[in-house]
């Protein structure tokens, strides 16, 4: 198996996909390799909007744009850094999940793609496709599905 030189990893801002990027900052340490922290978002649109902008009042920034990825990267990216990883990079794209890391690891020239495994034996994950499932099939290079539930 070849040396990693860049390793890309997908989070969501939970305990699992936190799990994932520990795993992942281990490995490109292990590797010395670049870590890339990936984060999808879709900012609230419409009704949806105007109820959270109501309810939120001046806190409504937290559902337009990018900020809750970008405090979900802060996070991801102190978390990979206490692995001993020593290049981080991060990334909030606005897209579904699937298809923001695939189309990330494109970009950064990944050459191994993490994702944690919450959703892939799921009922739900069975009938709807789950971001593992999926990533693994779309992401044409080397996908590490990383036990975290």
């Amino acid at each position: 198996m070849a040396v990693y030189r860049t390793v890309m990893v997908g989070t969501d801002g939970s305990e699992s996909s936190f799990a994932a990027v520990e795993g992942a900052a281990r490995l490109a340490a292990a590797c010395g390799a670049e870590l890339v922290i990936t984060c999808a978002y879709a900012p609230m649109r419409g009704p949806e909007l105007a109820l959270a902008k109501d309810q939120l009042g001046p806190e409504a920034y937290q559902v337009v744009g990018s900020v809750p990825a970008e405090d979900t990267l802060r996070t991801a990216r102190d978390r990979a850094l206490a692995q001993g990883v020593a290049n981080v990079r991060s990334v909030a794209v606005q897209d579904e999940p699937v298809g923001a890391l695939v189309q990330v690891a494109r970009e950064c020239s990944a050459d191994l793609l993490v994702v944690g495994n919450r959703g892939l034996r799921s009922i739900a994950g069975r009938i709807l496709g789950s971001v593992p499932a999926d990533v693994a099939r779309k992401a044409g290079i080397d996908v590490l599905i990383v036990h975290t539930t």
